[in-house]
């Protein structure tokens, strides 16, 4: 049996009198697409922040091959393999697509800060490396065509890619993405999905926080459901869809609009 690539242990985070996450435990294993799914202030984005070491837990862990990741520093964490992109999908919206990938290499740079402000050997070969990848990245992703645009005039699509390339430039081998179908009409969603199953045909580990249920039942190999920031139910879609729990946590009764 395959060794989990993530493993999320009675993880517990507390804000004054406030638990945001209760004693959460899951198993990620390596090339999957799970989705962490709940209403809304349900915990999810507390959870997201705990396993990429943007929050530390008040208690339990998390682990990544086997390795304890908690309470590491964020850029630590990102330099071993999980990275996380963010709902503002670009930090960059200054500079063009291709710069925000060519910036977002660094994390893996071999050159120090001085080489790259002195022109050192290193830095112009990193500097190489890191243009080569970008595009690559930025053709992979559907933004070839794009790369020389300023992010700020990208569409909401465009920009949802942008984000991924950004994560994909770190080199990840689990990418943590924060609601990547926000804002997607029918047709951009139905793309992005069939961007997250390329990456993860890259070989990169993906969750999802996502509010789009549809788009969640397709895209997923299983499902966490959070509510009250407690875990009430993990499976495949269609024993998520099922389970009243899940169903009650939502609306209290089914509704196919949300896939349930």
């Amino acid at each position: 049996m395959t060794a989990p690539i993530l493993e999320v242990r009675d993880l517990t985070k507390r804000f004054g009198g406030l638990t945001a996450v209760n004693e959460v435990s899951f198993d990620v294993e390596p090339n999957a697409i799970l989705s962490i799914i709940g209403p809304n202030g349900a915990g999810k984005s507390t959870i997201f922040k705990l396993i990429s070491s943007f929050e530390k837990p008040t208690r339990g862990e998390v682990r990544f091959n086997g390795e304890v990741i908690s309470g590491l520093a964020p850029h630590i964490v990102a330099r071993k393999g999980v990275v996380r992109t963010f709902q503002e999908t670009t930090i960059f919206k200054g500079m063009t697509a291709r710069d925000s990938v060519i910036v977002a290499h660094h994390l893996r740079s071999r050159a120090s800060l001085a080489g790259f402000y002195v022109g050192s050997a290193a830095a112009r070969r990193d500097e190489q490396a890191f243009g080569r990848s970008a595009d690559e990245i930025l053709d992979f992703l559907g933004l070839g065509a794009v790369k020389n645009e300023l992010a700020s005039n990208l569409p909401q699509g465009h920009l949802r890619a942008l984000g991924i390339a950004i994560g994909l430039a770190a080199d990840p081998k689990v990418l943590l993405l924060d609601e990547p179908f926000a804002g997607m009409n029918v047709d951009e969603t139905n793309r992005a999905v069939e961007m997250v199953w390329a990456v993860r045909d890259r070989g990169v580990t993906c969750l999802l926080v996502e509010h789009d249920m549809p788009a969640v039942m397709k895209i997923s190999d299983r499902i966490v459901v959070i509510n009250f920031g407690v875990k009430i139910a993990e499976g495949t879609p269609a024993e998520i869809r099922s389970n009243d729990k899940v169903i009650e946590a939502y609306l209290g009764v089914e509704d196919e609009s949300i896939g349930l």
